[in-house]
């Protein structure tokens, strides 16, 4: 039987409860992975950013090897989602970094991927795409994923932080999202992150791209 690894999920909680619920749920009637996450919403964020950082890394995802965020319209614009983030790309004495796994919702109308993990994620999820593209501008990466986290921009430029970006029209069945999961389980000790980012101090304002 498949290991079942300890997920941490980051969303946001206000616009995106239904499919956190919806991922849960399908998990584990299919015995994907164990759900870890902990609201890590009442925060006060007064604190500085070690403080922030250490107690969502400590207290939050510290049972946790692989953080799904589910990435919808407003998931760029939340401070908690950006702790999150940086909170599981730190790499602490007690509790390690963990790999990072994006899967974009409905909402946001995506149709572009990132496979970060190499031919065995690729022959798995995508067989019949034939050409892929190294992209190396942020301006392009903003093109793509207009609702991506900035932090997770910086990651996918750097090309070493092993994140993979599918689609939620991609887990149609379960040993997908148990592979990815693994995959990210994996690479999590070999990921290198840019963590240069400053936290974000506040929410930011929501712009229409169109």
């Amino acid at each position: 039987m498949a290991v079942r690894h300890k997920c941490f999920i980051s969303y946001h909680h206000a616009n995106d409860q239904s499919y956190r619920d919806s991922l849960v749920r399908w998990s584990d009637e299919n015995g994907i992975f164990i759900d870890a996450s902990v609201d890590s919403g009442d925060i006060d964020d007064s604190l500085t950013d070690q403080r922030i950082r250490e107690k969502i890394r400590d207290e939050y995802l510290r049972d946790s090897t692989v953080t799904i965020l589910l990435c919808g319209t407003e998931t760029k614009n939340r401070k908690h989602i950006d702790w999150e983030l940086y909170s599981s790309m730190f790499d602490g004495s007690v509790n390690k970094k963990s790999g990072i796994l994006v899967v974009n919702l409905p909402v946001v109308g995506e149709t572009y991927f990132h496979a970060g993990h190499g031919q065995q994620e690729k022959s798995a999820l995508y067989s019949s795409t034939t050409t892929w593209v190294n992209i190396d501008t942020r301006s392009e990466y903003e093109r793509r994923y207009p609702y991506m986290p900035a932090r997770l921009i910086d990651n996918l430029l750097v090309n070493t932080a092993k994140i993979s970006v599918v689609n939620w029209s991609h887990l149609t069945d379960p040993s997908v999202l148990r592979l990815l999961i693994e995959l990210t389980h994996q690479d999590r000790a070999q990921a290198v992150y840019d963590m240069s980012r400053s936290m974000m101090r506040a929410n930011a304002r929501a712009f229409s791209i169109f």
